[in-house]
């Protein structure tokens, strides 16, 4: 089927004028992808990263490190020229030594380095074949952790392009696991078991133990139902610390050696966490054989809500050495970041702000000192593109300039909140740039993907970013409905079993509440997404016809189809309570291909012809319907992109076509 869609849809030359300013501007970004302060709160290191000339995405990615508030940026790099990608760089626990990941000895071949931190001699500590990421030292900085790929050097993740079926098909599978490396020999061994993918982990606080989160088979589809696990250093015993209801992430052993944390909740992709915050007691219980297969689950502990009904959504955890817990979280389409006593249940907002904080709008991480007192972030919002702050938390300073140079295309944006069946319910409304107030305006709804995520403001990038309708004259309206994180667990469960119908009734209240504050035309609504937004956009044009034109990117027309097309359906049983075996039911009830008929708006239909998440059948499902109905329509299919598009010549063709066709029905 994927390749009868290629045929049917290969990607034309685009016939519209493209809007040059706006598509240069999401290009020229420079994107910071990490930082990491030192122990001290002296230097901090950071990776930069830039698109090449032809806007391809760079491999590339440089090291800089800022030794003191004065210093300028000081590459580290373990090669010669510019052509390396370096990343993940991680600093020892006394701050005297560096290692990162740099594939200056052989392209998309990433191998472990260790520099002296003032500069000197860098040292490889591997020669492994297969994807590395994450180095972390250990307490006494004699050995470091990281993750490893045996045997895959391209990039992994359920975003990345699926590759093509042909003959039999089986399901391939490539585990990630925990490989500790020596600092003095470079000796190194896998620690975690071969049929186990882990995600995410951290050393205990003596180093003889590492917690991780791990689950057997694919990586990709899986992590919705990972398990927190303990791993012995030196002998290998693993045993299974907590079995979650919902997914876990950003597991954080406590300074004492007796809590394992984490966030617990009710998650969508990997990278975009939300829920409470956990605590589970991290005693030796029920072990197993050195590496020897998943461990036995019998006594494994139970957790403890530190966050009970807080409306908010953690998203990020660091222990103080006082035993305090730090945490990042999203309230109300904002960022903040808060304190809190595991043993009282107290907390604090110690900072908040309209913007968004890490390498992404998911992103929420800070990097602290060891005692607390100073922490370096990335931070950006619509006005501000990102850029690496320092300091004091709240009183951070600016300590680059890498994209001082942009100037916001659109106009200024306002929180708009509203209530929807009795719920609290906020959004973000961006203005178009020279805005008159005695002009009436399109509005485009924008709606996320997840459903487990939220709008923050954020400096868009190189993609089908909605905000960039505002740089050509649009309001653009994103609501953060039921579903989304921002209001707490409750809100964020509170689609479940219900997809398309509350969410749907919270954007379409907020669509009203614009209405009643900004000069919006209503005749001149349009609607469009990605992912789940996409699957919304084609809900939506089946539920009302107040929308002129739609853009549904990425989207699921047909959720029982779909639960066997893609290749992440681990996902769906938490959202739908049973497998589409089960109770096909459910799945039914909320797909707008059992709805078609009622569709009346032009809509543009568009997929990558790889996406693992959202399999192009589900768009061509979707246009064939609209196209046998005689709805207005056009389906284009993007060769060899995944979820998330890599090729630039796509980014720019997508984002012209979602301009023009909102421009040819709206303006």
């Amino acid at each position: 089927m994927r390749r009868l869609i290629v045929l049917l849809a290969v990607l034309p030359v685009s016939v519209f004028a493209k809007p040059k300013e706006t598509i240069d501007l999401l290009f020229a970004v420079k994107v910071i992808d990490e930082v990491a302060l030192a122990p001290d709160g002296g230097r901090l290191v950071y990776v930069e990263k830039q698109h090449n000339a032809d806007r391809t995405e760079s491999r590339n990615s440089f090291l800089q490190v800022l030794d003191d508030e004065r210093a300028s940026p000081r590459r580290v790099t373990a090669g010669q020229g510019a052509a390396h990608a370096e990343k993940h760089a991680s600093w020892s626990r006394n701050g005297a030594q560096l290692a990162f990941l740099s594939d200056a000895e052989k392209t998309k071949q990433l191998q472990l380095y260790v520099v002296p931190a003032p500069g000197g001699t860098v040292r490889r500590l591997t020669s492994v074949a297969g994807q590395l990421a994450r180095p972390r030292w250990s307490p006494d900085g004699k050995t470091i952790a990281l993750l490893v790929i045996d045997g895959q050097t391209d990039a992994a993740g359920a975003v990345e392009a699926a590759a093509r079926d042909a003959g039999e098909i089986a399901e391939k599978i490539f585990e990630q696991r925990i490989l500790l490396v020596e600092v003095a020999t470079g000796r190194a061994r896998m620690i975690t078991p071969a049929d186990s993918y882990v995600y995410e982990f951290d050393w205990s606080p003596d180093g003889q133990q590492l917690a991780y989160v791990a689950a057997p088979g694919s990586g990709d589809n899986n992590w919705w139902i990972a398990r927190l696990f303990a791993v012995e250093t030196g002998s290998g015993r693993v045993r299974e610390v907590f079995k979650p209801a919902t997914q876990i992430a950003v597991p954080r052993w406590s300074p004492d050696g007796r809590s394992i944390a984490f966030i617990q909740g009710l998650m969508s992709d990997q990278g975009s966490t939300g829920g409470d915050i956990y605590s589970v007691p991290a005693e030796r219980s029920t072990e197993t054989g050195p590496a020897s297969g998943a461990a036995d689950s019998a006594g494994a502990g139970q957790a403890k809500n530190l966050t009970p009904n807080r409306p908010a959504s953690p998203a990020w955890i660091a222990w103080e050495p006082s035993g305090k817990l730090i945490f990042s979280e999203g309230v109300r389409g904002r960022m903040s970041v808060g304190w809190l006593d595991p043993a009282t249940g107290k907390s604090e907002t110690r900072w908040t702000g309209a913007e968004s904080m890490g390498a992404g709008g998911d992103a929420s991480s800070i990097s602290f000192s060891a005692d607390g007192t100073k922490s370096a972030v990335i931070r950006s919002s619509w006005t501000q593109p990102p850029e690496v702050w320092s300091g004091a938390l709240g009183a951070w300073r600016q300590r680059t300039q890498l994209n001082a140079a942009l100037k916001p295309a659109w106009g200024r944006s306002e929180s708009v909140e509203w209530t929807s069946d009795g719920r609290a319910v906020q959004g973000w409304l961006l203005y178009p740039r020279d805005f008159d107030p005695a002009q009436r305006y399109p509005m485009v709804v924008a709606i996320h993907g997840g459903p487990a995520s939220q709008v923050k403001p954020a400096w868009p990038g190189a993609g089908l970013s909605f905000a960039a309708l505002a740089a050509e004259g649009y309001l653009v309206f994103f609501p953060n409905p039921r579903g989304s994180y921002g209001q707490g667990a409750a809100f964020t469960a509170a689609n479940v079993k219900d997809f398309g119908y509350g969410d749907l009734r919270d954007i379409m209240t907020g669509v009203d509440a614009v209405l009643k504050i900004a000069p919006v035309d209503p005749a001149r609504l349009g609607v469009g997404g990605w992912s789940y937004g996409g699957f919304m956009t084609m809900w939506a044009v089946t539920q009302t016809t107040r929308f002129r034109a739609a853009v549904a990117g990425a989207g699921i027309s047909n959720w029982q189809s779909y639960y066997g097309q893609n290749l992440i359906d681990q996902w769906m049983i938490p959202y739908f309570g049973a497998s589409v075996y089960d109770d096909p039911a459910v799945y039914a009830k909320s797909s707008p291909i059992n709805f078609i008929k009622a569709v009346k708006t032009p809509t543009l239909v568009v997929v990558g012809d790889s996406d693992k998440e959202c399999p192009a059948p589900q768009s061509y499902e979707f246009w064939h319907a609209l196209k046998t109905l005689g709805v207005e329509t056009k389906f284009v299919v993007y060769e060899g992109e995944g979820h998330r598009f890599r090729k630039p010549a796509h980014i720019e063709d997508l984002i012209g076509r979602t301009i023009g066709w909102f421009d040819e029905r709206l303006k």
